[in-house]
């Protein structure tokens, strides 16, 4: 999308834009974009960035309201990834949740085709979307996907729409009016903040045996990432996760901000 495709669809009579995760990406053509706007109140769709940042998602919403647009939502189409992963594009479902935090207002919209590319993981990706209260959903349909001209294989035909998804779809509440669900969710809340607390002391001391690494890694003018112990820990990690019940894609995002903490902290002593 750029600021010719807004003139066109505004003089074509187009009822709601859509701002792409591609153009979303560059402050440079959201705020073109937001400059030909101005005095025109249009409902505007904004797609987050290709890649995981909130900020600049939030930056392109906050250029398009500068505009005077009032009615916007965001969509959640996931993020692009060099990975192979499970799904076409990483939902990185903290990023829109940080989003919702921010920016309490704004209907956020999951785009479970995107997300999943593969129709027989649409149902599980939008119910994931509706059980973190996203606001809405928009499915890919097609009358016969096989021969569609692009993205055929994340495509539903109205009926599995339907019987496939809408269907099956479960729309939970937010919050009921029950005391003893709320007495009861309270104690388990407290029980998990102490644990948290516990964390937090344990990473603690696991940072300040970085640091003295960092120091002797200093002293005898040695590298700061070691490829093998990196490896040597996440694989440990990953076998005793799953002994415990944990999953391997949790792990590894729980390792990975460890390990590049670890970095930062000791690429700072090694600076000094």
């Amino acid at each position: 999308m750029n600021v010719k495709h807004v003139y066109e669809a505004l003089k074509g009579g187009v009822d709601i834009l859509w701002i792409g995760a591609r153009t979303s990406a560059n402050p440079f053509s959201v705020q073109e974009i937001a400059d030909a706007l101005q005095g025109v109140d249009i409902p505007v769709l904004i797609k987050n960035p290709v890649n995981p940042d909130v900020e600049l998602w939030i930056g392109a919403i906050e250029r398009i309201a500068g505009a005077g647009i009032t009615k916007l939502g965001a969509i959640h189409r996931g993020f692009s990834s060099f990975n192979k992963e499970k799904y076409r594009n990483v939902p990185q479902w903290q990023v829109a949740i940080e989003l919702k935090r921010r920016m309490k207002n704004l209907p956020i919209i999951c785009d479970p085709s995107h997300i999943a590319g593969k129709a027989d993981l649409i149902y599980e990706v939008s119910q994931k979307a509706m059980d973190l209260g996203q606001d809405g959903l928009i499915i890919e349909t097609h009358p016969n996907p096989r021969v569609a001209l692009s993205d055929g294989k994340q495509q539903l035909t109205p009926k599995q729409l339907f019987t496939d998804v809408m269907d099956r779809l479960v729309i939970r509440q937010e919050q009921i009016d029950n005391p003893q669900f709320k007495e009861s969710i309270e104690v388990l809340r407290s029980q998990i903040d102490q644990i948290d607390y516990q964390l937090i002391d344990v990473i603690e001391k696991r940072m300040e045996l970085v640091k003295e690494i960092g120091i002797s890694k200093k002293a005898n003018n040695i590298r700061i990432l070691q490829s093998n112990r990196w490896e040597e820990i996440i694989e440990t990690a990953i076998i005793k996760g799953k002994e415990k019940g944990l999953s391997e894609e949790f792990i590894n995002n729980f390792f990975k901000a460890i390990h590049q903490e670890s970095i930062s902290i000791q690429t700072e002593i090694l600076n000094k």
